[in-house]
């Protein structure tokens, strides 16, 4: 937290101390500008980022995409018919027609819903439980920290990739019938099983740095209960850290979430994701190159496009990187 500057006044012995003041008042005008904290001093760097602007914009543009797809996208993203199966791109389909006829364009601009829900969710649920075992962990330490250290230290242990072929292939295996819901919900709580530990590991160590600050001592000495502590003066000021990881994880999960669909053990259909465009589109890529390429054009943007405001928004709560 950044303090407040205040000019200060010296007096000169012997001096009226309205003549001290009158030059000040007179030849410089008082500033009102009000003092910024951590945050009001990031949001005036990232202000001033040509990167943070371009990664914002794009990102808004994926949002959008993801709640209102009939906006950018007005045709039929499911059904198609065989008559228009690998058509070139033309003015009817931008991006042609896959080997059952259905419109690609329609299909990227819906794919980005799934892609992103999955994602955002995923980063919440990571957010909630890790930083939630981060700060009871590293607040009360003792046998507390070691029991939920070792937990994280076995999922830390399980490679993302095969862990998440595990548990998906356990539960959304061929011949499951599982509803769209469910499938999202499974990839879901996939990542964030796999991805939780190093949330906690993060917020541990930002709240053994905090928690014996001169602030956390007096207001323990005043009587401030463990749950005040905890949420009026631990979390604020252990956030930064996460806020920045989150924005950045986005972009991870979006891209996991295209491997595992890739792979055929992540998001399937009737589900319209980028990864089943590309798995679906990978055996015509000589024929129809654009059955692979506009998908993954629209991926690694939208990954970019989270990961540089990441690291905006890391530089700017950095008082080093400035």
């Amino acid at each position: 937290m950044s303090d407040p500057s205040t000019a200060s006044i010296v007096s000169t012995p012997g001096a009226h101390p309205t003549d001290s003041a009158a030059p000040a008042t007179a030849g410089q005008p008082q500033s009102n500008e009000k003092p910024r904290g951590l945050l009001g001093d990031a949001w005036r760097d990232l202000r001033r980022k040509p990167l943070f602007w371009i990664s914002a914009t794009l990102i808004v543009i994926f949002l959008l995409m993801a709640a209102f797809p009939q906006l950018f996208a007005p045709g039929d993203a499911v059904n198609g018919s065989l008559s228009r199966s690998l058509d070139k791109p033309s003015a009817n389909g931008w991006f042609g027609y896959d080997v059952q006829g259905r419109d690609v364009y329609a299909r990227v601009i819906y794919g980005a819903r799934a892609s992103i829900v999955v994602a955002v969710l995923s980063v919440l649920g990571t957010l909630l439980i890790g930083g939630t075992m981060g700060i009871i962990s590293g607040y009360r330490g003792g046998w507390v920290d070691a029991l939920l250290s070792r937990i994280a230290d076995v999922f830390f242990g399980l490679p993302f990739v095969l862990g998440a072929i595990v548990i998906l292939t356990t539960f959304n295996g061929s011949g499951s019938g599982n509803s769209k819901a469910q499938i999202m919900g499974l990839v879901t709580a996939s990542l964030i099983v796999l991805s939780w530990p190093v949330v906690m590991r993060l917020m541990r160590s930002s709240v053994l740095a905090t928690k014996e600050a001169d602030y956390i001592v007096a207001a323990r000495a005043l009587g401030a209960g463990t749950g005040r502590i905890i949420l009026k003066h631990l979390l604020p000021n252990c956030l930064a850290p996460l806020l920045v990881y989150g924005t950045i994880m986005v972009g991870s999960f979006i891209g996991a979430e295209a491997t595992l669909s890739f792979l055929g053990v992540g998001l399937k259909s009737p589900v319209v994701s980028w990864g089943i465009m590309i798995s679906d589109g990978q055996n015509f890529v000589r024929v129809a190159p654009g059955l692979v390429f506009f998908p993954a054009a629209f991926l690694v943007t939208a990954v970019l496009s989270f990961v540089m405001l990441g690291e905006s928004v890391r530089e700017a709560l950095d008082p080093k990187l400035r």
